[in-house]
């Protein structure tokens, strides 16, 4: 879809420390900032929805659905798939993402990775996902177009 600076001629915060969690990785000297300069997210435009796969989503979830809205237009967000990097988001940014998600008639959340687990939960409660539509992805999870989510061992 872009990189991040592409989304920061529009929104100059993507550029910005203030969607990106600090203290994702670890070493032998403490917690570090993600400092990663750069993402790229997919987007599949089809005549009706919109998907979105993303790796780490660095640029900000919310800026890059908004960046694809504004290329593909006001469609359904049928499904979010990957990364949202929202591991150390507050409660107040969760559930502002969650508003946002939500509003954008969002339909499934495949979401791993630098996520969180927690993180995931709660925005399948502020988006009114069930836990067939909102997944923490694991190895094997895939979602299709017209079938949706397979969670594989999540679900066995």
């Amino acid at each position: 879809m872009t990189l991040r600076r592409e989304l920061a001629k529009t929104n100059p915060r993507a550029m910005s420390r203030v969607h990106v969690g600090a203290g994702i990785f670890v070493t032998a000297q403490g917690r570090v900032e993600d400092n990663v300069p750069e993402d790229s997210a997919l987007v599949f435009d089809s005549k009706e929805e919109i998907v979105i796969l993303t790796g780490c989503g660095h640029a900000g979830i919310i800026n890059i659905a908004e960046y694809a809205r504004s290329i593909a237009g006001d469609k359904p967000l049928l499904a979010m798939v990957g990364g949202l990097h929202l591991f150390n988001a507050t409660d107040q940014a969760l559930a502002w993402t969650g508003a946002k998600l939500k509003s954008y008639r969002l339909e499934n959340l495949l979401a791993g990775h630098c996520t969180g687990i927690k993180a995931t939960y709660r925005l399948r409660e502020s988006t009114g996902l069930s836990r067939k539509t909102a997944v923490v992805s694991a190895a094997g999870s895939s979602f299709t177009l017209g079938l949706g989510i397979d969670a594989r061992l999540l679900t066995h």
